[in-house]
């Protein structure tokens, strides 16, 4: 048997609830109007047999030496005009003077009426002659004392066939309730339908497992932000990437970078945006999240891509390198032709002269590095960015006074740090240079122990003051708006790594003509 959907499941019960609680509901009301009839009946009971026996033809009947003669026509005609089952007139001991049965007359009255002896009105139930009835027994006073009985009754079964009538009205109530309860049943299944796209409980369990154990599991990060731009659902890979933990139901931004939360609140997609966040670099999705064609909020996944960052970078070194060694064994080669062709020539002096020319020019600024940076891997990279420099028509020089000997920082962020500016300032000043100005960059390094002091210049355009504010944060760029995705992160990782470090960036005009970026850390400053 195939498993009922949700909605059919709710529907039953919703319709068994209303069904019961109609059930119980019509029985009270029935209890509560027998109760109701039953009460009426003592009422009507105790004002008859209160107003028999106040009556004054009464009261001299019982005195005259034949009272049932008097009595009983009187009583049958009370029981006649007040509907009632029975009205005994007897004695204080309970012997009947009169009885809708004449043969009872003259018998002892069957029920309680020590009270009434006393003076106190009596009303319960009891079975008598005429079966079960209610009944409701009355002193008979004359001169302060009582001097005879009344009691009145009303049997159950009158009581019972005036009360079926009134199961109508009490049974059309229930169906209506019923009724009502069941269409409204049918609305709340219509709309479970609906939501849950009639799955049974069974595949809606096994869907949330499901969904719980993708979300911890995935190797992205996933945050959930509602049309409130509260936000709904954060993973644990979102948590341990972000490190914070956006609390479910707050607005999102407090604990989170101002660029970042922005973009998880703003209703724009986004595709493969890089963000800083601590020591990482994310790389951001973001979209609106819809249902059936109805927007439910907004979807950002997070992934990782610090370390291949890194490497990235280090490739791009590596293969800015790798062009200007290309470009050189070329350039190397067509110097070697010349110094050929002159000997050939005959002209030795000059291919002499010509050769050692190109070496010490070539071999200059390399002795140079090597003189003053004695870090292999900072050598390394400056001798690649001279070589990357020079194949872009730019000029690399490193000041006199530059000196990386012994020390303690990490090579990594040395690498950050030197290998952005660099890179940034060679950009500007290949490409943004005012016509007429030779394009050139200069390197002032030194590091001792875990002090750092960099001073990198261009002859570039420069930065406007108005820019040196949000030139650092994540997207501003020198390169054009058609470079590759991550434009602009060289400058944040930058300011990250000297934020990082405990240091100072500052910018301003070089002598050059263009900015200078000088960054201070620890005693270096």
């Amino acid at each position: 048997m195939a498993a009922q959907s949700v909605a059919v499941q709710l529907l039953l019960l919703q319709v068994v609830v209303v069904a019961a609680v109609v059930l119980v509901g019509g029985a009270l009301a029935l209890a509560d109007a027998r109760g109701d009839q039953r009460r009426e009946a003592e009422t009507a009971t105790l004002l008859v047999a209160h107003t028999v026996a106040t009556t004054p033809e009464v009261v001299d009947a019982v005195a005259a030496p034949d009272p049932t003669a008097v009595l009983q026509p009187y009583a049958l005609a009370v029981q006649q005009q007040t509907g009632t089952d029975f009205v005994v007139i007897m004695t204080t001991d309970g012997r009947r003077w009169t009885h809708p049965d004449p043969t009872q007359i003259g018998l002892t009255f069957r029920g309680t009426i020590a009270g009434a002896q006393q003076g106190r009105d009596v009303t319960e139930e009891y079975v008598g002659t005429l079966g079960p009835s209610v009944r409701s027994v009355v002193p008979v006073r004359s001169g302060g004392r009582v001097v005879a009985l009344v009691g009145v009754g009303i049997t159950t079964d009158r009581l019972s066939r005036s009360f079926w009538p009134n199961l109508v009205p009490i049974g059309l109530a229930a169906l209506a309730v019923l009724a009502v309860g069941t269409a409204g049943a049918g609305l709340v299944s219509r709309r479970v339908r609906r939501q849950t796209g009639g799955l049974p409980e069974r595949d809606l369990s096994r869907m949330l497992d499901y969904h719980d154990a993708v979300l911890h599991s995935v190797r992205e990060g996933i945050v959930l932000v509602g049309l409130d731009h509260r936000v709904r659902l954060v993973n644990d890979e979102a948590r341990r990437l972000l490190g914070a933990d956006p609390p479910v139901g707050e607005p999102v931004g407090p604990e989170l970078p101002q660029a970042l939360a922005a973009t998880m609140a703003s209703p724009r997609d986004v595709r493969d945006e890089w963000h800083l966040v601590g020591d990482r670099i994310l790389v951001v999705n973001h979209t609106t999240a819809r249902w059936r064609g109805r927007a439910l909020g907004t979807v950002t996944t997070l992934r990782d891509r610090t370390e291949l960052q890194a490497a990235t970078r280090e490739l791009d070194s590596v293969r800015s390198l790798a062009d200007a060694l290309h470009a050189q064994v070329h350039e190397s080669g067509n110097r070697m032709h010349t110094v050929v062709s002159l000997m050939e020539l005959g002209r030795t002096d000059e291919a002499i002269g010509f050769a050692t020319g190109e070496l010490d020019r070539g071999g200059r600024l390399d002795a140079q590095i090597l003189e003053h940076v004695g870090d292999p891997v900072v050598a390394a990279l400056l001798l690649g960015l001279t070589a990357k420099a020079s194949e872009r028509g730019v000029t690399l020089r490193l000041a006199p006074a530059s000196s990386v000997g012994a020390h303690e920082l990490d090579d990594h962020d040395l690498l950050t740090l030197v290998g952005n500016l660099v890179d940034n300032a060679v950009d500007a000043a290949a490409t943004r240079g005012p016509e007429g100005r030779t394009p050139e960059v200069t390197v002032d390094l030194t590091t001792a122990g875990r002090a750092l002091r960099l001073v990198v210049e261009d002859s570039g355009p420069g930065v406007a003051p108005a820019d040196r504010e949000r030139i650092v944060r994540r997207g501003w760029s020198t390169k054009s708006t058609d470079s590759v995705a991550g434009r602009g992160l060289g400058l944040a990782l930058v300011l990250q790594t000297v934020r990082r470090l405990g240091g100072t960036l500052d910018i301003d005009a070089s002598a050059l003509g263009g900015a200078r970026f000088t960054v201070s850390v620890g005693g270096g400053r």
